[in-house]
């Protein structure tokens, strides 16, 4: 399996993300082909003195930076890292394409690429949660600041068939995500969108709270992009202050390697590192991408390939295009 990298994607490009390729070629058994600017790409990987012959690499001359306006990005620059690793997915030379670069343009490129699955009216970026009740996926979270309320059953159908083919999830419980449970709380879009919800044929337990979230009430909960953006990123940055106020606890009572709780925590840290999960799917384009974190290091890096693998071997894909709301 050939998996396309975005080399140039991200605040650390292009060390970690090469160091996160090599990774993934080593301990996941795949090809990589890191996309971008070959020279860079070459010197980058003369830092290692035997790169796996699973690396390869596919010039892409221009980079879309963070700030940077999405349909500008298509417009100026047709030979980025973003365009030209999605070429590579529509023309069936790599079977996933994998960035930690600009969300926005990403999306634009996977539309104009890549296209919708038939039935879809916009996709959506999913964020798979580690919870005591196993895995929750949060959707949108990135790709649609603006949404409509026909976009919401849409999302359920996307999350649904998502987690049914890649957990396995047999009767997938799905909510959406508001201020208060009762039916009467949210804004226009969210009151509107429950009540499509609620007529749609999913299991829908209705609405629940941000603090929900990750006690795993729900397989799915359905958002806005723009809210469900801000809670992920909430939920990682509590999860990172709680890690360093229990480390620097630990440290004063126990010297790490000695201490009896040192397994014990490695594992909390484990479960609570956003780089453990790699990347979110884009789920609704005729392809398979995964977008990781802007700051991912080289673990989420290679973290985000297993997920693209993840979803090729279950052929996440099929499930998608045969699921009906």
């Amino acid at each position: 399996m050939k998996i396309a990298l975005d080399a140039m994607g991200g605040d650390h490009a292009p060390g970690e993300i090469v160091r996160g390729a090599l990774d993934a070629a080593t301990l996941l058994g795949v090809e990589v082909a890191l996309v971008g600017g070959k020279h860079f790409l070459e010197v980058e990987l003369a830092r290692y003195s035997s790169p796996p012959d699973a690396i390869t690499i596919v010039d892409a001359p221009q980079v879309v930076v963070m700030e940077e306006s999405p349909i500008n990005a298509l417009r100026q620059k047709p030979k980025s890292s973003i365009m030209v690793g999605l070429d590579l997915v529509k023309a069936g030379k790599a079977a996933a394409f994998v960035t930690a670069g600009n969300t926005g343009a990403t999306m634009a490129a996977a539309l104009m690429v890549l296209g919708r699955i038939e039935g879809v009216e916009r996709p959506a970026l999913g964020s798979v949660l580690a919870t005591p009740a196993g895995p929750t996926l949060l959707l949108d979270v990135g790709a649609n600041a603006d949404c409509k309320p026909s976009f919401f059953p849409e999302f359920a159908r996307l999350g649904k068939a998502y987690m049914e083919r890649v957990f396995g999830i047999a009767d997938t419980r799905i909510a959406l995500l508001s201020n208060g449970e009762e039916y009467v709380k949210g804004n226009h879009l969210v009151r509107e969108a429950h009540e499509l919800l609620k007529q749609a044929p999913i299991n829908f337990l209705g609405n629940i709270e941000s603090k929900d979230i990750p006690r795993g009430v729900a397989h799915v909960v359905i958002s806005d992009g723009f809210t469900g953006n801000i809670v992920i990123k909430l939920l990682e940055g509590v999860s990172e202050t709680f890690m360093d106020i229990l480390n620097q606890a630990l440290s004063l009572q126990f010297p790490a390697a000695t201490s009896p709780l040192h397994n014990l925590w490695q594992e909390v840290e484990r479960r609570l590192d956003y780089a453990e999960y790699g990347g979110a799917p884009l789920l609704g384009v005729n392809g398979v991408v995964v977008i990781a974190h802007g700051r991912s290091n080289a673990k989420a890096v290679k973290n985000a390939i297993r997920v693209a693998k993840q979803e090729v071997e279950k052929d996440m894909l099929e499930a998608l295009r045969g699921a009906r709301i």
